[in-house]
């Protein structure tokens, strides 16, 4: 039997018991109110840190991802979130993790090298922003690129029904059913210096694309 993920390394007590308490009322929320099934479990590697690549059609995509795992699973968040010390500490124990507005992208990358270097999952839409429709949007190479850098795999992630449970525009979230698809780990090609090349992170992207969207497309036939 293949061993899913369970561990919380690197975590003090105080946070791995706020998470959990909070995970386990939030996903089990989330679970019964949109009816929720998850396939592709086993793909999950039992420890280290490994990037999840969901497709992204709403703003629930974030929490729905964390149901995943028993592990805390991180995110980016804009550092504005950490201006109260009892907000940003909560948010903390539940994975996120600030990221200035002004130097996102040094910073994030800086941040999210850390937090798999550590060990720890990473969320990362390689679409960017939310997309609508059914086909999978051109990816950004920012989750091929993490992988090789921190030798990690990718875990694709297909998400169906987020967008009826919280479509664009929306200012409440409906009871409508999600099913989640999780796809085989890929990695990075690299050369024998442990660098990976450009036209490597440019075929992974590729392969991710393709694999996001068969998953997603799955997961659709699934929720009819």
């Amino acid at each position: 039997m293949t061993k899913v993920d369970t561990g919380f390394a690197g975590q003090s007590f105080g946070s791995r018991a706020l998470y959990r308490v909070i995970r386990t009322l939030a996903c089990g929320f989330t679970q019964l109110y949109t009816r929720m099934s998850i396939e592709g479990r086993e793909h999950l590697p039992a420890t280290g840190g490994y990037v999840i690549a969901p497709v992204h059609r709403s703003y629930v995509d974030t929490p729905i991802s964390a149901c995943i795992s028993r592990r805390r699973i991180r995110y980016m968040g804009k550092d504005s979130m950490w201006k109260f010390a009892g907000v940003g500490k909560l948010i903390s124990a539940l994975g996120a993790f600030p990221v200035s507005r002004g130097s996102v992208d040094r910073e994030a990358l800086m941040r999210c090298l850390a937090v798999l270097d550590a060990g720890e999952p990473l969320v990362l839409f390689p679409e960017g922003e939310r997309k609508d429709g059914p086909a999978v949007q051109p990816l950004f190479d920012g989750a091929a690129y993490l992988a090789s850098k921190s030798g990690v795999p990718i875990i694709p992630v297909g998400i169906a029904g987020s967008d009826r449970v919280m479509p664009r525009g929306a200012k409440f979230v409906f009871p409508r059913k999600v099913k989640i698809v999780i796809g085989a780990p890929l990695r990075v090609e690299v050369a024998e210096n442990g660098r990976a090349s450009r036209n490597s992170i440019k075929a992974t992207t590729a392969q991710l694309h393709v694999e996001i969207q068969r998953l997603y497309d799955e997961a659709q036939s699934k929720i009819s």
